[in-house]
Formats: structure tokens, sequence, C-alpha cells
């Protein structure tokens, strides 16, 4: 009996074997979601089938029966803990580990993570992103100078590391102590543009203000209107947790070092990273369609 996902596979196949491998001209023949798409594209070129291989190992300890028992459990309360499962279980006469339950539900393709945090987003929001993403579809962004400015906390704290034993320690102040940060890039030389390029900055009542508009009018060519409350559609975005991350692993212990570290991670950044980010622009722009313009994951 075929499921809905193996159907799906199938349809990505059949247009494989015709020649037609863009993941783009898939979605618009078959409306199938994007990810299904990529994830069989990457099973097509490793495996030359999307038909899922046999499975060698011991039979799994959580039957069928108690498995739909666990899933109705996080449906009807996802922030339980795999701990409390095991507790749920027992009470079944069902003794299993939490890390067996952990792993089991992760092998069904579940996650557990805080949910993302997102500017709000109102009707008319999401209806001008999807406006702005048309008219940007087709764009060249190689002229863009993209902008934004962020703040690095000195004591930040979000890397994971691996330990074994005892958990690793990190002294963090009740007073956070930041430096604020403004930055911009394009992926060509901006000399080697002249007057050919265009300003990107968000929608930061600082920015529209009536200074800040006088001195965009004297010195940049032009400034490319943004849709409001969009991050996501800002490459700049994912750099600055590229450096954030970085910096955060030098363990900076004053603002000193954390200014120095700031300086040399950003000059780490290579070329090829930020080529790679302009060109997701296209991806971007479709995918804010795609959702009619609710917030994407970039």
């Amino acid at each position: 009996m075929y499921t809905y996902e193996d159907t799906n596979a199938k349809a990505v196949q059949q247009l494989w074997g015709k020649g037609i491998q863009s993941a783009t001209e898939i979605r618009k023949r078959t409306h199938i979601p994007r990810s299904t798409i990529y994830y069989n594209i990457s099973k097509l070129k490793k495996n030359g089938s999307v038909v899922h291989r046999e499975r060698s190992g011991r039979p799994q300890k959580i039957s069928t029966r108690i498995t739909k028992a666990l899933i109705q459990q996080i449906k009807r309360a996802p922030a339980i803990s795999t701990r409390s499962l095991a507790v749920n279980l027992l009470k079944r006469e069902v003794q299993v580990s939490h890390v067996t339950i952990w792993n089991n539900l992760t092998q069904l393709g579940y996650k557990k993570g805080r949910a993302y945090a997102t500017p709000m987003l109102t009707a008319k929001h999401m209806e001008k992103r999807v406006e702005w993403a048309r008219k940007y579809l087709n764009y060249d962004w190689s002229r863009t100078l993209f902008s934004d400015e962020t703040a690095f906390q000195l004591f930040r704290n979000t890397v994971e590391y691996w330990y074994k034993d005892e958990r690793p320690v990190r002294r963090i102040p009740k007073d956070k102590v930041k430096i604020k940060a403004w930055v911009d890039f394009t992926v060509r030389v901006r000399r080697m543009l002249g007057s050919r390029w265009e300003f990107q900055q968000d929608n930061d009542p600082k920015h529209t203000s009536r200074v800040a508009r006088t001195f965009l009018n004297d010195n940049a060519p032009r400034v490319i209107d943004w849709p409001s409350n969009s991050p996501d559609l800002n490459p700049i975005e994912n750099l600055w947790n590229i450096v954030k991350n970085n910096v955060e692993k030098r363990w900076p212990k004053n603002l000193d070092k954390l200014e120095q570290f700031m300086a040399e991670e950003w000059d780490e950044i290579t070329q090829g990273i930020l080529e790679n980010l302009v060109g997701s622009m296209r991806n971007r722009c479709e995918l804010v369609i795609e959702k009619k313009g609710d917030r994407i994951l970039y």
C-alpha cells in the first residue's frame, strides 16, 4: 500500500528520469512541498532511487501500539519530557527508557526545540511581503549594499559543547554588557561599481527619519524599498549568526577582547559565503510567495 509520501517520491523520480532535475521545475509541475523534493533528489543522487533501503538490526523495542500512544501524548502536551513519557508508559506496565523514547520519536521525524521567535506579521505585512517578493523575484542583487546593526553580548551563552562527566560551567554576570555594531557588505568591490550601486536597510525608525533620508538622498544612488518586519529576507542576518557564534566560542573575557574578536571573525568571512547568501535572495522570494507572505526559515 502506497502512502502519500511514497506517491510524492514516485512523482519526483518519474520527472527526474525524464530529465527534469530542477527542484523549482518539479515544484511547478507537481506542487509537492519543496523540502520533500530536495529530500528525494538527494536520495536519487546518492542511491539512484527513492525507495527506502531495508534496515538491519534488532527489532524495535517500542511496538506500533505504544508508538501511537506516545504520539497522542505529545500532541496533547507538546512540552512533555521523554522522562515523563517513560513514567506514563510504566503506568501501563511498559518499561522503556527515556533515551529509547527519544530515539524512537526522532526516527519518526519528531524534533523538540523552542518555538521560533519572530516579529508579528499582520495581514497587511504579509500582503506587502508577497508584493515585494514578486517585484524582486528575478532581481540582480550583485550591486546591492546590504546593511544592518546588532549587539554583541560579552557573555553570550548559546553554543552547545560536547562533554563527558561534568558539564562545562561558564559564569555569567547579572548585567550583560554588550557592544553595538553596524556593518554593510556587497559581493562586488564597491569602488568598481562607481555610482551603479544601491543601498539596502530595514525600516527602523532611525533609518526613516528626516536626517537619515536627507543623508541617503545626497550619498546613495538608490535606496531599495524593504518590507516591514522582515529580517528573514536580509542575508546579513545570517552573517551575524556566523560571527556571533564564532566570537562566543572564543570566550572573550572583556570588552576589548570582544571588540577584537568581532573584527577578526568578520574578516574571516569568505567571498564564497557572501556569494551564497546573496544568491539565496531568489529562493527567499520564492518561499515568501509560496507561504503567502508568512515568515520563512532562513
